[in-house]
């Protein structure tokens, strides 16, 4: 079975309810009614009822079973979401007034929702910026007992004909994290190991990247990543991991023969940690846009629960692929 295929398959057992905090957005409605029809997870629509119903009317689904329709400026969890929220963020100097302002704010309401037990986790971002999302997730939901921060990742699916590896493989980071020191981008590859087990259940291979293959080079940046290398082994010698290396060594079995003789795994890394989101971003679009790697992402790792944002170039596809992520992880 594909990666996707399997995510998706994966998702419809769990059965989770995701909260879609841009529930007015003709993308967002699409992908709705899309995976309700395959099953892929229960939806929560957040925004303005009488738009959204009159959307998914027009679409011919105002009566889809598994969609659940939640308008902050009239739901009935209105004061239970002030209060939440207000126990949150009072340390910060709001008051209950503010508070009860605030949670009309429909990302605000969607990661209550989930916060508060209503929905498994939350997606946003199609009109939303990512500081808003990505703030919003960490003052709301909060980072899990056992992360130190939170980071993304991009999955990308190699299922084309011309793929001569195909399969999934974890781009990480590529979307939030600007220049991480050694001790964060060793975090950074653990919580991306663990994501790649967790979505697409094989051993993850990390390699950590850079322009240097096992001492090839030498500079601060090289540096940087060969510290963060051994941080991970420290931690986690459980994980299999090479650094630092160069993307061709880590991903070519012929040029890794040659650059990293006897590594278990260069030449067959399937989770890649970047340096810095300079080189991370412009690899994953480099992946996407030459390459024509399916990406799927930005994902957040590190949370207490799901939460995720969306491009906002992003398709109804592309919303419903994050569905299917953001219930099964």
């Amino acid at each position: 079975m594909k990666p996707l295929e399997n995510l998706m398959e994966r998702a419809s057992r769990l059965d989770r309810v995701i909260a879609l905090s841009e529930g007015t957005d003709a993308r967002v409605i699409e992908a709705a009614i899309n995976a309700r029809r395959q099953g892929i997870a229960r939806i929560a629509l957040v925004g303005d009822q009488q738009n959204i119903e009159r959307k998914l009317a027009e679409s011919g689904a105002q009566n889809l079973e598994g969609i659940t329709l939640y308008d902050p400026n009239q739901s009935t969890l209105h004061q239970e979401m002030a209060e939440a929220y207000h126990a949150l963020r009072a340390h910060k100097g709001m008051t209950s007034e503010q508070a009860a302002q605030a949670v009309r704010s429909p990302h605000i309401f969607a990661a209550l929702l989930v916060k508060l037990g209503y929905a498994h986790g939350t997606l946003g971002g199609a009109t939303t910026a990512t500081s808003e999302i990505v703030r919003t997730a960490l003052q709301v939901i909060g980072t899990a007992s056992n992360a130190t921060m939170v980071s993304s990742f991009f999955l990308m699916l190699l299922c084309q004909e011309h793929h001569d590896k195909k399969g999934a493989i974890i781009f990480s980071d590529a979307g939030l994290v600007i220049d991480p020191n050694s001790e964060e981008l060793a975090d950074i590859a653990i919580a991306s190991a663990n994501s790649f087990t967790a979505l697409v259940e094989e051993t993850p291979k990390i390699a950590m990247l850079s322009f240097s293959t096992l001492g090839s080079a030498r500079h601060a940046s090289v540096s940087k990543v060969i510290d963060a290398t051994e941080k991970v082994r420290a931690i986690r010698p459980d994980i299999l991991l090479e650094g630092e290396l160069q993307f061709d060594a880590a991903f070519v079995p012929e040029v890794a023969a040659s650059k990293a003789p006897g590594s278990a795994v260069a030449g067959q890394a399937n989770v890649l940690i970047f340096p810095n989101l300079d080189a991370g971003n412009i690899g994953y679009k480099i992946a996407q846009r030459i390459g024509g790697a399916n990406a799927i992402g930005p994902i957040l790792q590190g949370l207490a629960h799901p939460a995720n944002d969306l491009s906002r170039g992003c398709s109804a596809e592309d919303v419903m692929h994050m569905i299917a992520v953001t219930a099964v992880q």
